[in-house]
């Protein structure tokens, strides 16, 4: 037993220090095109816009070292009915699948991870394959919806509705065992998740949030307590009694519509540009970021292409604050002011 419990000392430790370098100034992005988890098509080209709008290149402006490794493939499941009206279980089991691996190579390999959906079912393999790596990860969900609706509470059978639901312990006999998700078993707790901007929360949703005492904060508890007040008892609750590697997962309809237009599900009255960028600011300022995707934009509800150009803007923008780009500008290093030739002063005087 005592050797055992050596080995696992080891292994946490190893883990922790993996975690660690994945802080580093060295970044993987990573797309996820895929759209399988909700009814809506486009968001698959989601990854493609953000890459358009300048991501990489906003990216390599703060210094570092930045690794697209490009879109994943995934497989094609050509006969995948709904399983207690679960919808598309198998191909969306799959792709989470595929993406936790890719996930959990590019944290050990010591990059801070990108990953840009993509609908929001991509989280179950972005998180958990973070996990692999971290397990004592904590996750700060930014969202309009909870996505915490398990198979049974969830009025649509959307996969991209669920994936909070699968993570939870707390909910392990709560959630059947669906084709496809086999490889998937629960590794977060109650304790470890905050949900900031919710104003769309099912029935099923909002008792498991009350019963399961999940720290979360509506839009009303923004307007009241603003949104400084709202990241201070965030960051109190899940680093408060040790600092982790934070995951940040980041939905684009948690801004308003106004602002982020071309996504599946909008809901009126979400963050100010100000109030995003602030979350995202606060993350970075605790220094342990270490994973974050950015989902559900979808180029091919934008209206116009200003929609479109708007929505992919932003999410690069929640990205470059999530990574250190600051509202005084982002600058490269700059360790000392140059000092002036004194030979070209005096060919100025002549």
């Amino acid at each position: 037993m005592a050797l055992r419990g050596s080995l696992f000392r080891l292994l946490k430790t190893q883990l922790n220090h993996t975690c660690q370098q994945s802080r580093a100034q060295s970044v993987a992005v990573l797309g996820a095109p895929f759209s399988r988890g909700q009814k809506r098509r486009g968001v698959e080209h989601g990854p493609k816009v953000i890459r358009d709008a300048g991501l990489i290149e906003r990216l390599s402006a703060l210094d570092y070292s930045v690794h697209d490794f490009g879109d994943l493939t995934f497989p094609k499941i050509e006969s995948d009915e709904p399983y207690m009206e679960v919808k598309a279980p198998r191909t969306v089991g799959a792709a989470t699948k595929k993406l936790s691996g890719a996930v959990s190579r590019a944290i050990g390999a010591g990059h801070t991870l990108v990953m840009l959906g993509g609908d929001h079912s991509l989280a179950m393999g972005s998180v958990e394959g973070h996990a692999q790596q971290c397990p004592d990860l904590c996750l700060i969900w930014v969202d309009a919806h909870a996505d915490i609706n398990t198979p049974m509470t969830s009025p649509s059978g959307n996969l991209h509705g669920q994936p909070v639901a699968f993570m939870l312990k707390e909910l392990q006999n709560k959630v059947p065992d669906l084709p496809g998700f086999g490889w998937m078993k629960p590794f977060l707790t109650s304790r470890d998740i905050v949900y900031i901007g919710l104003r769309d929360v099912d029935p099923g949703e909002h008792h498991i949030l009350k019963n399961l005492g999940i720290q979360y904060f509506s839009m009303r508890d923004i307007d009241r307590l603003g949104i400084q007040r709202v990241m201070e008892v965030t960051l109190d609750n899940l680093l408060g009694r040790q600092q982790r590697p934070i995951h940040l997962s980041f939905d684009i309809d948690a801004f308003d519509p106004s602002l982020a237009p071309a996504t599946g599900t909008p809901v009126n009255g979400g963050l100010t540009y100000r109030e995003g960028i602030y979350i995202t600011e606060e993350i970075h300022n605790t220094g342990l970021l270490s994973a974050m995707d950015l989902v559900e934009v979808n180029p091919i509800l934008g209206a116009t292409p200003e929609a479109i150009e708007a929505t992919a803007s932003l999410a690069v923008d929640v990205i470059a604050s999530s990574l250190g780009q600051t509202r005084e500008g982002a600058h490269a290093s700059l360790h000392e002011i140059p000092a002036v030739n004194a030979e070209d002063t005096e060919q100025l005087r002549l």
